[in-house]
Formats: structure tokens, sequence, C-alpha cells
């Protein structure tokens, strides 16, 4: 158990803003190779197929850098992030570009002629995820923000309890095993036939333990910085200090991924046993990236990743994920060839450039003005609040 200390705020890791990039790049990749047939024609179509570990590095580094405000928290004594404050960001930051891209999905990429009402209600509420082939085209990779939003819904609560009144870090990252527990038991249903593969390897029950591990990375991470870990924790700065070993098994488990271990490159649903193999894989991939960022000294590497031109692609790589299905389905149409076909180098870098387009587009006219006027909403409300509170002290006092 450790007593609350004074610290500053924790510094920004502008490398993971690259972190971001790469995903959206990886993402981009795996899905190019799949509409051009390489992931399944290709004998080194494995890895392209096993690019999908972006989806592993969204999450963990979800659940590091938005558990830490909650961890700094516990471990200073300071005032935790409110959960109404914690909604509204969310909210403002993913929606509506998010539901922008969908208008414009089901607008421009119909199946069948108009969209019915169903589509619609299932996409804007992000709950398309939950019968099966309800995810329309342009729209497949939003499986993992449905289940991402999950996470955002229950970390408030999961944060209260795993930091508790007390700061004491061995006990929130022994707590974060749950996730483990969650995943380890939805795919042990799975296994038995009690859920389905083809559907319910897309709930966030999958994937628990990604976002834990989000969280103990980011509890070792507070306690290091703060000088509240037991020394054993002191091992992750010395792994950081050895990037080079670290991605050097990044890349070797990337590499046993990309064999059948992990089940079929193609839409056929894995085992359960190949599921969480992948898992497994994937996890180890996207902490060995992530521990040099984070706990490691400066490097050309970190330092190019955390350049300016590089945190301004990170800026859009939301947008990236979102909109390069669009721009894929828009490249076929527009050169009139069939699925499974073209020139993967070609098509991949038409993807990435037209995705950046569409991105820098969205961000500017529609992301950035709702931030603005959502932080600003929230600084006006937190201000009347204040001086509520302000007045009614007053009061008292008289």
């Amino acid at each position: 158990m450790f007593p609350a200390v004074s610290a500053p705020s924790l510094p920004r890791l502008p490398a993971l803003d690259g972190v971001r990039v790469l995903g959206a790049i990886a993402v981009i990749a795996q899905h190019v190779g799949f509409i051009t047939g390489v992931t399944t024609r290709e004998s080194w179509g494995g890895w392209v197929a096993m690019m999908d570990f972006a989806v592993a590095l969204f999450f963990v580094l979800s659940g590091f850098l938005l558990f830490r405000p909650w961890a700094r928290a516990a471990a200073t004594g300071s005032s935790t992030p409110g959960a109404r404050r914690f909604y509204w960001k969310r909210a403002i930051r993913i929606l509506p570009a998010y539901w922008l891209a969908v208008i414009v999905c089901l607008t421009v990429l119909p199946e069948g002629g108009v969209a019915p009402t169903g589509d619609w209600l299932r996409h804007v509420t992000l709950t398309q995820i939950y019968e099966h082939g309800q995810i329309r085209r342009g729209l497949g990779q939003t499986w993992s923000l449905a289940t991402e939003v999950v996470f955002y819904l229950v970390l408030p609560l999961a944060a209260a309890a795993l930091t508790g009144r007390r700061w004491r870090p061995v006990r929130t990252v022994t707590l974060a095993g749950v996730g483990l527990l969650i995943t380890a038991g939805w795919i042990a249903a799975m296994g038995t036939g009690l859920l389905d593969t083809g559907l319910h390897i897309m709930w966030f029950p999958s994937y628990a333990v990604w976002f834990a591990a989000g969280i103990a990375l980011a509890t070792v991470h507070v306690a290091l910085r703060t000088s509240t870990a037991p020394r054993s924790w002191h091992v992750f700065d010395q792994l950081g200090s050895a990037p080079l070993a670290c991605w050097g098994i990044a890349l070797g488990l990337l590499a046993v991924a990309s064999t059948p271990v992990t089940g079929p490159r193609g839409l056929e649903a894995p085992t359960a046993g190949q599921f969480a193999t992948q898992l497994g894989l994937y996890l180890g991939v996207a902490v060995m990236i992530m521990i040099p960022l984070v706990f490691g000294p400066a490097t050309l590497v970190s330092l190019a990743l955390g350049s300016a031109p590089v945190r301004w692609v990170g800026t859009l790589s939301y947008g990236m994920f979102l909109w390069h299905p669009l721009v894929l389905d828009l490249i076929y149409r527009v050169e009139g060839r069939p699925y499974f076909t073209g020139d993967p180098v070609r098509t991949y870098a038409l993807t990435v450039a037209g995705a950046i387009a569409f991105a820098a587009v969205s961000y500017y006219v529609v992301e950035r003005p709702v931030l603005r006027w959502g932080t600003a909403a929230a600084r006006r409300r937190a201000g009347r609040i204040e001086h509520q509170r302000a007045m009614a002290a007053a009061s008292a006092a008289n």
C-alpha cells in the first residue's frame, strides 16, 4: 500500500500518435490484401492477413490512454475524472465522424436499393454486431468501434473498482486480470458450442483481455513515474531500454501469427482454439510494440513516431479507419474491375491516399469544429457549477 504522492502531470507520449498511424495503415493493408485476393491466393498472404493485429494495438492503446488519468488521480490524490465528462469527451470525439460515415455509406453503397430503417438504426446506435449479417458495405471495420464503445461505457465504473480508496498498484494490476478471465470464459463457451464464433467473436468479452493489458500497462507506468511501484516493476524500464529486442519479439510473434495456427485467411470463422491463439499472439505483439515507446528512453524511432508530420497523420488516423473501406470500394467501381483482382501495391497506395484525403475533410469540416464546440460547452458548464458552489458557500457563511 502506498500513500498518495504529489506529482506533476504525467508527460504526454507523442510517439503513441505514431502508433495510431501504424495501426491505421496496417488495417488498410489487411483489407486491401483481402480485396485484391493476395491474402488467400499468395503464399505470403498470411503476413498480410495478420495485419489485423492492429486491432489489438488499438485496444491496448485505448486501455492505456483512457485508464491512465484514473491511475494518476489515485496515485497523487487528485480528483478523479468525472464519468459525465468522460462520456461527453468520448461522444464528441467518436460519434460525429462515425455518423457522417454511416450516412455516406448507407446512401452511396446501399445493398439492393435504399437502405432499410433497421440498417440505419443499428449502425447509428453501434448495435450492428449483435445479429448475424447486419454490417453493411463500407462499414465492415466498424465492428471494432462497436466493441470499443462498450469499453467506454464500462470504464468509469471499472476504474473506480480497480483503483479503490487507496492507491495500491499491485492490487490494480491483479484486478485487471479479470479481463483475462472474462475472455477465457467467453472462448471456452465458444469451444463448447454455447456461443457462435461467427457472431460472438465480435463482442466485447472476446477482447476484454486486450483492454485489460492496456490498463495494466497504464498502472505500471503511473506507479513507476510516481515512485510508488514495487522494485520488480523496474523491469519494464529495462525492457523499454532494449527496443530492438522488444520489436524483434513482436516480429517473431507476427511470423507465428502468419501461419494457419491463427485460423483461416478468408471469411470463415476460426475455431475457439485458433481464436485464442490469435488473441495471445496479437496481445504479445501489441505490448512489445508499446513497451519501448512508453517506458524506454527516446530513440530515433520514437522521435520519428512523435514528429509533427506523423502526429498530424495520427490526428487523421480515426478518419482513415472510418473512410478507407469506402475509398477502396470506389476504386473498384471507378476502374470497373471485379473484387479479388488488381495490383495490391497500387491499390494500397491509392487507398491510403484517398483515406487521408477523406479523413482530412472529415476532421477539419466536422470533427475539429465539434470538438471545439464540445470542449467550450463543457467548460461553460463546469464554470456554472463552480459559480453555483461558490454562491452556495457564501450563502451558508452568511
